[in-house]
C-alpha cells in the first residue's frame, strides 16, 4: 500500500493515511496492514460486534508509544456510522457501532488496534447477553496453570448445565464466554459468575484469586468476574493486541486448550485456521441459555 490512497469500499468513500506508518517495530507490521487484516476479517468479526457499544484502544504512533481509550466518537466520524448515545452521569457519550467492512477499515486508519465491546446490545442495554470470565495470570504462573482453572470453570458449568466457549485472549490468559437470554439483569449475572470463581478460587487457592487489588494478588490467576458490569467491555473475539507479533484473540475449541498458547494466533496466520474450521465461536451468537438454574443454585 501506498503512504496514502483513497478508496471506494463497498459504496463508502474512504481516505487512508500514514499506511506505511509502522505500529510493530518488532516486525514491521504498519497501519497499512492492520486496515488490511481488520477488511479481510470482517465477515467474521462484525456479527460479535453487532449492535454493541464499542470502545477502542488506539496507538497513533506504535505499540510501544502512547495510546488512549476511546469511548466518544469524534467530531469528525463518517456520518454512515451509527452511533449508540448513553448518558453517564451529567453527559452523554456517543458510542460507535459497526456494522459494515467500512467502519473496520476507517476504525484501522485511526490506528485503532483493540475492540472492545459490551456484553449487550442495543436493543436490549440492560441485560447482557454473554456472561464471562477473564482469566489474567501474574507473570509467574505458567500456561498449564491457565488450563487448570479454564477447565475448573467448565466443570463448574456443566454441572449448571451452561455451556461455555472459549477464547485466547491474544495476550497472557484466556476468555470464557457463557452466552446468555437477555433477561438478566448485570448484577444477577456477575452475582452468578462472582459464585462460580468464588469456588473455583477456594478449590485451587494456590493458584486463582478473585481478589481485585493486584498488589494482594500474589502469584495468581485472577479470575476477572467484574467485567460483568454494564458498562464494561471485554476484548472481541478476532481483535489484534497491541503485543509483539500482532496476536489475535482467537476462538478455540475446549478439545485443544492445552496444545494452543495465548498469543500463538496473529493476523498473519489466523486465515488459513479460519478457512479449515470457520467461525468457532458462531454458536456464542446464537446459543442463548437459561440462567435461572444457576442462579437459583447461587441462592
Amino acid at each position: 500500500m501506498s503512504k496514502s490512497s483513497q478508496i471506494l469500499l463497498e459504496g463508502r468513500r474512504l481516505k487512508l493515511s500514514n499506511l506505511d506508518k509502522v505500529l510493530w517495530p518488532g516486525e514491521g507490521y504498519t497501519k497499512g496492514e492492520l486496515i488490511h487484516y481488520y477488511a479481510e476479517i470482517s465477515s467474521y468479526i462484525l456479527p460479535h460486534l453487532n449492535q454493541r457499544p464499542l470502545v477502542f484502544t488506539r496507538y497513533p504512533d506504535g505499540i510501544n508509544q502512547k495510546f488512549f481509550y476511546q469511548k466518544n466518537v469524534p467530531g469528525y466520524l463518517p456520518d454512515w456510522i451509527q452511533t449508540f448515545a448513553w448518558e453517564s452521569g451529567d453527559k452523554i457519550i456517543n458510542f460507535m457501532l459497526a456494522r459494515e467492512k467500512a467502519d473496520l477499515v476507517w476504525l484501522g486508519n485511526q490506528a485503532c488496534i483493540e475492540v472492545h465491546p459490551w456484553l449487550s446490545c442495543q436493543a436490549s442495554i440492560q441485560n447482557p447477553d454473554y456472561m464471562v470470565f477473564d482469566l489474567d495470570p501474574s507473570p509467574d504462573n505458567s500456561y498449564p496453570e491457565i488450563v487448570v482453572i479454564a477447565l475448573l470453570i467448565k466443570q463448574v458449568l456443566d454441572e449448571l448445565q451452561l455451556r461455555a466457549y472459549i477464547k485466547t485472549s491474544g495476550s497472557a490468559g484466556l476468555h470464557i464466554y457463557v452466552p446468555l437470554l437477555p433477561r438478566y439483569s448485570y448484577e444477577e449475572v456477575r452475582q452468578t459468575a462472582g459464585l462460580i470463581a468464588g469456588m473455583v478460587s477456594t478449590v485451587r487457592p494456590d493458584i486463582a484469586t478473585i481478589e481485585r487489588t493486584v498488589n494482594k494478588r500474589g502469584s495468581k490467576i485472577y479470575i476477572d468476574y467484574m467485567q460483568n458490569a454494564i458498562g464494561q467491555t471485554i476484548c472481541s473475539p478476532y481483535s489484534v493486541r497491541p503485543r509483539e507479533g500482532a496476536p489475535i484473540s482467537a476462538p478455540i475449541r475446549w478439545e485443544e486448550i492445552e496444545e494452543v498458547s495465548p498469543d500463538m494466533f496473529t493476523i498473519k496466520n489466523i486465515f488459513p485456521r479460519l478457512s479449515k474450521q470457520g467461525d468457532l465461536f458462531k454458536s456464542v451468537l446464537t446459543d442463548k441459555q437459561d440462567l435461572t438454574k444457576a442462579m437459583s443454585y447461587s441462592n
